[in-house]
């Protein structure tokens, strides 16, 4: 393949998920992928990235901000897998910036619904971008056999959808900056953007109001960070009601290592229910009129993933998918835009206020400019 047909890429974050981004891309490096070079301000992370790029035999040109990296003209596509409360001055300065370079970014698309907003209309004005938000969840081989059949109807209109994730606590980040709702958006930003943004997909609807319980009861509790002890969430249910009458719900739990799956997914019609399970990876579809003896396992791969990774060959399909769009030359939409990014952050903004508050939050409450006025 020659040098001009080879789409350049950079990554602005080189921590866990942006070595992650790193090696999901060597892996498509038959279709013409190369990373060529990364911009983070922490050398450890520098050094480790180096070192990766190094066994795949790609020569790697290391910068310490991203405003070099757009300044150098050196890549097409930029990868950010920032922290999340730097994602939305790296979007602005990379839609502004001279030279279109397409762009993914890791979820949440910002922390607040405002800046959400503001990145939505500068992306606006660059149509010859293509920006995706990184809800790969969508593409987990059970989930996408679930959203398949969803949409081929066979569970007839959606009336309920339940998520469950219970998993290990938040892993350790540089700087710790997880650990605290100031940074992250909060775990129900930060986490459950993902599970907001797969409700919405299976209901076929937008959300109108969210009521959430949560809180901190296991997890961080003994940590101390300049003084200050973690304040994210470590548990939480969250109801949603949409649009079209039908309703979600999230069952969170972060100390819950002893569990077979880590994502349960249920969605049920007026004709049957679907189910769906990470990481065992497997499907679950029943009707009403066959009942309980009706209802078939299928067990659900994609021959496509040449690595796995952290999210069970999700990332793998995210770049694949993008990468169709950006050589379709803007004429193929990103598979997850950015308004896709704006509504999971705000469902997760409205879930953290409404835990703040104490009662139901109507999605307008947090769509508005004056969002998460908690004082009222």
């Amino acid at each position: 393949m020659t040098e001009t047909m080879v789409t350049k890429y950079g990554i602005v974050g080189v921590g866990l998920m942006g070595r992650e981004h790193l090696i999901n891309l060597y892996h498509l490096r038959s279709q013409g992928v190369a990373v060529v070079c990364v911009a983070d301000p922490h050398r450890p992370s520098q050094h480790l990235a180096l070192d990766l790029a190094h066994s795949f035999n790609w020569p790697l040109k290391v910068f310490s901000g991203h405003q070099e990296l757009l300044d150098s003209g050196l890549c097409d596509v930029v990868v950010v897998s920032t922290p999340n409360m730097t994602h939305y001055q790296i979007l602005m300065d990379i839609i502004n910036h001279p030279k279109p370079h397409h762009v993914l970014v890791e979820k949440p698309l910002c922390t607040t619904v405002m800046d959400c907003r503001k990145v939505v209309d500068a992306a606006r004005k660059r149509p010859e971008m293509l920006v995706q938000v990184g809800l790969e969840y969508r593409y987990m081989p059970p989930v996408a056999k679930l959203i398949e059949i969803v949409k081929d109807g066979t569970l007839g209109q959606i009336k309920m959808v339940a998520i469950r994730e219970h998993r290990f606590p938040f892993l350790v980040k540089v700087n710790n900056w997880n650990r605290f709702n100031c940074n992250s958006g909060g775990t129900l930003v930060e986490k459950c953007c993902h599970f907001f943004d797969l409700m919405r997909l299976f209901a076929g609807a937008n959300p109108v109001r969210v009521m959430a319980s949560g809180g901190v009861d296991v997890n961080h509790k003994d940590e101390i960070y300049d003084g200050k002890v973690p304040d994210i969430i470590d548990n939480a249910y969250v109801i949603v009601e949409f649009d079209n009458g039908s309703r979600g719900m999230l069952d969170l739990c972060m100390f819950a290592e002893g569990s077979k799956n880590e994502q349960e997914i249920s969605v049920v019609g007026d004709i049957g229910k679907g189910e769906a399970f990470v990481p065992e990876s497997i499907v679950r579809l029943g009707t009403r009129p066959e009942g309980r003896d009706g209802v078939c396992t299928l067990k659900t791969e994609d021959a496509r993933i040449k690595y796995e990774g952290l999210h069970h060959g999700s990332s793998y399909l995210e770049h694949l998918h993008f990468l169709s769009a950006i050589r379709a030359k803007c004429v193929q939409a990103p598979a997850v835009d950015l308004h896709d990014g704006l509504v999971s952050v705000a469902m997760g903004v409205a879930a953290q206020l409404s835990i703040e508050l104490g009662r139901f939050v109507k999605m307008e409450e947090v769509m508005n400019e004056n969002e998460c006025q908690s004082s009222e």
